[in-house]
């Protein structure tokens, strides 16, 4: 495992464990919603890394246009 592999996986657990003593997490759901954490700090350091071409313009991500 890379570095950076070990801060997303620090961080995701970071996150989970702040979700968890909030009471905004139960065991129930802990699977889904630690791959999603997890998934998307991968997606924002993997954008981070790529230099983008139009620096100005960015986009939202599908998802959020309705």
């Amino acid at each position: 495992m890379g570095s950076i592999d070990e801060q997303i996986l620090k961080s995701a657990k970071e996150i989970i464990v702040k979700f968890i003593e909030a009471g905004r997490l139960s065991p129930a759901g802990f699977d889904e919603t630690f791959k999603n954490i997890y998934y998307t700090i991968e997606e924002a350091i993997q954008g981070s890394r790529e230099k983008p071409e139009n620096e100005g313009s960015r986009e939202k991500p599908e998802e959020y246009n309705e």
